[in-house]
């Protein structure tokens, strides 16, 4: 089995950055490594080629080639794919981005997420300006061409995109089960790991264990020990990823047993070791 190449929650932007881009590809068989997750910056997915589900604010939806998807700051959100060849570019942004002058209409539009797609001619301009914002970043992630080029994808998004709807899309099932969880899931958005017992989840949720145990799976796809568990690598990723911070503190950060412990858990979910990881994205950021 090949290693999984981990892209989802990891990638959020450096300190001091606007945004970041990068170019993702998984040839067919790849493991992929994702989960029903949420993060503090804007997230733009241009898909080049992609089989597979996308799980959001308004339900879900088949996802095709050339498809984009539009996922806002702190908005649950996961990808079930399949194991066909599949790339695509992810952009991140701060969410304060939007503020800026130029994009004030355009802010109206980013409100919540969104699957998205564009006729021919939109989308073949879409795909040039993706890649030269690409090659801006290689350049000079902070540049005034950098920005302009960010600040024309979005404008062309907002007015050259169609939202999917249905028949193509499926209606939250949840809703009412969704906001019965929302104390639990605000900890999971604020805290890089929440040491609660299947018990103390209910209770913070005023349910009793067993309907609560069942809700969180119907909403979130898996049980409420493994989303706790991947949430806590996940973490993990990112703080490796954004931090100088050694195996051994990350490990101690999120309350591992010992850093052995959080070796092993960490290379199962991902694949690869947590020195390995920081190297091989590090390396990627060089480039």
């Amino acid at each position: 089995m090949k290693p999984a190449k981990v892209y989802c929650e990891p990638f959020c932007i450096q300190k001091g950055y606007n945004f970041e881009i990068h170019h993702v590809q998984y040839d067919q068989g790849d493991d992929y490594s994702c989960f029903m997750h949420f993060h503090d910056v804007h997230e733009i997915i241009i898909f080049e080629q992609i089989d597979g589900v996308y799980f959001y604010s308004q339900g879900q939806s088949d996802l095709h080639d050339n498809d984009v998807v539009f996922t806002p700051s702190l908005e649950t959100h996961d990808f079930e794919l399949s194991d066909a060849k599949k790339s695509w570019y992810i952009i991140q942004f701060l969410p304060e981005f939007l503020e800026k002058e130029g994009l004030n209409e355009a802010a109206s539009f980013f409100q919540h997420g969104m699957h998205l797609r564009l006729d021919n001619t939109y989308l073949a301009d879409l795909n040039i300006q993706v890649k030269w914002l690409m090659q801006a970043y290689q350049q000079n992630p902070h540049s005034q061409k950098s920005l302009t080029l960010l600040r024309l994808i979005l404008l062309w998004l907002f007015e050259n995109s169609t939202p999917v709807t249905a028949p193509n899309t499926q209606p939250v099932k949840e809703t009412s089960g969704y906001n019965r969880l929302k104390p639990l899931i605000d900890l999971f958005r604020h805290q890089t790991y929440v040491e609660l017992n299947l018990e103390q989840a209910a209770e913070l949720c005023h349910l009793s264990p067993s309907y609560f145990s069942r809700l969180f799976k119907n909403v979130f796809r898996c049980n409420f020990s493994e989303y706790s568990n991947q949430h806590k690598l996940y973490s993990a990723a990112r703080m490796l990823s954004q931090t100088n911070m050694s195996i051994t503190d990350v490990s101690f950060e999120l309350d591992f047993s010992s850093p052995s412990h959080f070796i092993a858990l960490f290379k199962k979910q991902f694949g690869v070791t947590p020195k390995k990881y920081k190297s091989e994205f590090t390396a990627r950021l060089q480039k």
